[in-house]
């Protein structure tokens, strides 16, 4: 995890002297917090064996997730279609692609395609190893 964090941080850095030259890499931070999305602090990092898990998740038009939470840190970028987050104590995030979203740590939430085409999302999560990314709250069984 600290590798992962370190090459980050050395890409950002970096950025502004490779964006001097049009032939090469363009880095574009699309998310930067110490907060989630509804203002709520991140957690410390977890304590164990790190895990980075990469998904991509397809919600096809008229689909919403079960509620559920996530016991780690998580960011994602919605790449195609329209996504709705729904948090549990009310507040509610509209994104459309290309837009990054901190989601949040041990809160209940849902996120819900109300558009006419699938939105895909790609989330990375900061897990610890052996232990589920996503808890489904009507269910005992650990979602993705």
């Amino acid at each position: 995890m600290i590798r992962i964090l370190s090459i980050a941080l050395l890409l950002v850095l970096c950025s502004s002297t490779w964006a001097r030259d049009t032939n090469t890499v363009l880095v574009e931070t699309l998310a930067k917090s110490s907060t989630t999305w509804t203002g709520a602090p991140l957690p410390a990092y977890a304590t164990g064996t790190p895990e980075v898990t990469v998904l991509k998740i397809t919600l096809p038009p008229g689909v919403a997730l079960p509620m559920h939470q996530h016991p780690f840190m998580n960011a994602g970028i919605l790449l195609s279609g329209e996504l709705t987050v729904y948090a549990e104590t009310g507040e509610i995030k509209h994104l459309k692609a290309g837009e990054a979203l901190i989601e949040l740590v041990n809160a209940w939430h849902y996120g819900a395609n109300e558009g006419d085409v699938p939105a895909e999302i790609l989330v990375v999560y900061a897990g610890i190893a052996g232990e589920p990314v996503s808890i489904r709250k009507d269910a005992t069984s650990p979602g993705h």
